[in-house]
């Protein structure tokens, strides 16, 4: 059977289309690249956060009085929060990349809650006296946070915020006298470990 032949021959892409086209390829796969690797996730802005929760932590054990022993974990957590939105936003500008971008939304968004709703029960237990129940309290809703806003992040981030759950799990089974080791080994050496993984592994 004869070849049926094509009124009018394909003809060749031109050189300059074919390069643009490899241009092209190469700005997706580096975008995807960047994508894959960053996050704004600051390493050396946790391993300043622990370092600064171990001192709340000595400082904190030290007072006579509940209130005071909450107020001086609540002065950290302010500095804590401080640290990582400078830290983001320094590491976000020296990779030029976005801070507010539609992952960091999301990041926020799934963070959030789990943290709202430490902060009421903890308004509630605080009221209620019921002193010894924060620290588990605190690291499980804080681990439930980083864990769901890790979605968006490095597999890392979510592993930390596995560890936190079980150090505060962990914290309903042992003695109170344990508590300040256990937020030490959380927001102290979890926060410095995965820290320093993150600033080796994904760029500061």
């Amino acid at each position: 059977m004869t070849p049926v032949l094509p009124l009018r021959p394909n003809r060749p892409e031109p050189p300059e289309m074919q390069a643009r086209a490899m241009d092209n390829l190469r700005y997706i796969r580096g975008i995807m690249e960047r994508a894959g690797t960053f996050t704004a996730v600051s390493g050396w802005g946790q391993v300043v956060i622990g370092l600064t929760a171990i001192a709340a932590a000595l400082i904190a054990v030290r007072q006579t009085l509940p209130w005071a022993w909450v107020a001086t974990w609540l002065g950290e957590c302010g500095i804590a929060a401080g640290i990582a939105v400078a830290s983001m936003a320094i590491k976000s500008h020296a990779a030029n990349m976005p801070l507010i971008s539609g992952p960091m939304r999301k990041l926020i968004l799934s963070f959030s809650p789990p943290v709202l709703v430490g902060a009421v029960l903890t308004a509630v237990l605080v009221h209620q006296g019921l002193y010894g129940l924060l620290p588990g309290i605190w690291m499980l809703l804080y681990g439930a946070a980083v864990v769901t806003a890790g979605t968006y992040s490095v597999p890392s981030v979510p592993f930390m915020g596995a560890g936190f759950m079980v150090l505060g799990a962990l914290a309903f089974l042992v003695p109170a006298s344990w508590s300040t080791g256990l937020l030490i080994a959380g927001f102290g050496g979890l926060h410095v470990v995965f820290g320093f993984w993150i600033a080796w592994r994904h760029g500061g």
